[in-house]
């Protein structure tokens, strides 16, 4: 229930967030209003639209904020009261440092596999098309 408050209040206040944003003017807009299309500051007051404007979005703005502050607060995962980091979270009592005869590969030797699958041959390459080059391709031309 607070969940589907908090996601619909959030979803309004961008609407509103979004339809004062594109009805201020611009900074060009207060000379256009001297030759006949500054009637809307009449509408707010003597002062103009900007200041009844600009105070709603910071509203808005701010209700935005808190909102998006309140999801995330919901959404967080709760730990019981255990303090853990991202370390410990992803190390979850596995030793990553590898071991000594893993760390150096020995020159020669076959690699030690663990896999159960045999590993796939290596495709056959016809020495006649290997000793080839393309004349396209070929240097000093």
């Amino acid at each position: 229930m607070l969940l589907s408050l908090i996601l619909t209040l959030h979803v309004l206040v961008a609407a509103a967030i979004v339809v004062l944003v594109l009805v201020q003017h611009g900074k060009g807009a207060d000379m256009g209003a001297a030759f006949g299309s500054g009637s809307a500051g009449s509408l707010f007051g003597s002062s103009g639209a900007a200041n009844f404007l600009s105070r709603s979005t910071a509203v808005c703005a701010t209700l935005f904020f808190l909102t998006s502050l309140g999801l995330t607060y919901y959404h967080a995962p709760r730990n019981d009261g255990v303090t853990s980091s991202v370390t410990k979270s992803v190390t979850t009592g596995t030793d990553t440092k590898p071991k000594a005869a893993d760390a150096i590969p020995v020159p020669g030797a076959a690699p030690a596999t663990s896999s159960t699958v045999p590993a796939a041959p290596a495709p056959a390459v016809d020495a006649a098309k290997q000793a080839e080059v393309p004349a396209s391709s070929a240097p000093g031309k």
